[in-house]
């Protein structure tokens, strides 16, 4: 039965099993920042961040390092001049988003046509704004694993903190919570994602990863933590059902070099949002119910 649904060579091919590796790390990433990325309107800063690690990656070919520690070291640098330039009302964020994001892509410009131009690498271009996830090298294993820890811890050590400026910076800051600090936190775990998200499916679709699989979750369930685990399961799910389709798409007819496997990966995170307005989301409990007002808000999205 498997035949049917796996070409053949596809348990044995090792690009295929770094693929998997690689791809399914980022998309677990992803999940899991996106649903604060999502719940603390930041999808733009995202994109904003997916667009300046262009400039990243253009840089990483030019002087011959991986991609992924010039899209992950651009982030970084790039989340650090938003919080500084930004304030704390969203119009403030907004504007130092643009700002770093303008800026970022002007100097992508030139660094893409100084690839073009001056160096024997063919294909940059393409690599960096589409990915290329069966030709990704052994070598970046380390840095994918080291990247998504690092993400991966700053959303488990923050995860209250982030939960609760999420929903009111007023009341985060009441009880003490350094507001801006856990606000760089999650800025440099977005920046993270987006990086191996860049890595595996392109800078240009990498923010679908980062918030498809979240919205979506959200839009099933109302629990902050159980929208967190179900962005990175679906998040994988995705991107996994993605490296199968484009690994059989070689022997579909008529084309014999294959379908990118960022396209199928958007393609999915698309339908499954779509399918996903169908569900009507979780009703809150009784206990909420009979505990209305301001104060109920917080408390019911703290759990």
């Amino acid at each position: 039965m498997l035949h049917l649904v796996f070409a053949p060579g596809f348990f044995t091919s090792a690009p295929v099993r770094l693929a998997l590796l690689t791809g399914g790390l980022a998309a677990l990433v992803s999940g899991a920042v996106g649903a604060f990325t999502v719940l603390r309107g930041q999808s733009y800063a995202g994109h904003a961040l997916a667009d300046i690690s262009v400039t990243g990656g253009s840089a990483s070919y030019l002087l011959g390092i991986s991609p992924l520690l010039g899209f992950a070291g651009t982030g970084v640098l790039a989340a650090g001049a938003m919080d500084m330039i930004g304030v704390r009302r969203p119009r403030g964020r907004d504007l130092a988003t643009g700002i770093v994001r303008g800026a970022g892509l002007g100097v992508a410009a030139l660094l893409l046509y100084w690839d073009t131009t001056h160096t024997s690498t063919t294909g940059a271009a393409t690599t960096i704004l589409f990915g290329s996830m069966f030709t990704l090298s052994p070598s970046v294993v380390p840095l994918v694993i080291g990247c998504a820890a690092a993400a991966l811890a700053i959303v488990a050590v923050l995860y209250r903190p982030l939960l609760l400026s999420s929903v009111s910076a007023d009341l985060a800051a009441a009880r003490g919570i350094r507001v801006r600090a856990v606000g760089l936190a999650c800025l440099i775990a977005i920046a993270l994602a987006v990086s191996l998200s860049a890595l595996t499916i392109g800078t240009i679709l990498a923010t679908a990863l980062l918030v498809g699989p979240a919205a979506t979750a959200l839009r099933i369930t109302r629990r902050p933590g159980r929208a967190t685990i179900l962005a990175a399961v679906l998040g994988v799910a995705v991107t996994w059902l993605g490296i199968v389709l484009a690994y059989d798409s070689f022997t579909w007819p008529p084309r014999h070099d294959g379908w990118p496997v960022s396209f199928f990966v958007v393609a999915l995170t698309v339908a499954g949002y779509l399918l996903a307005q169908l569900v009507r989301p979780r009703s809150v409990s009784s206990p909420r119910r009979r505990s209305p007002g301001p104060a109920a808000e917080p408390s019911a999205a703290a759990r």
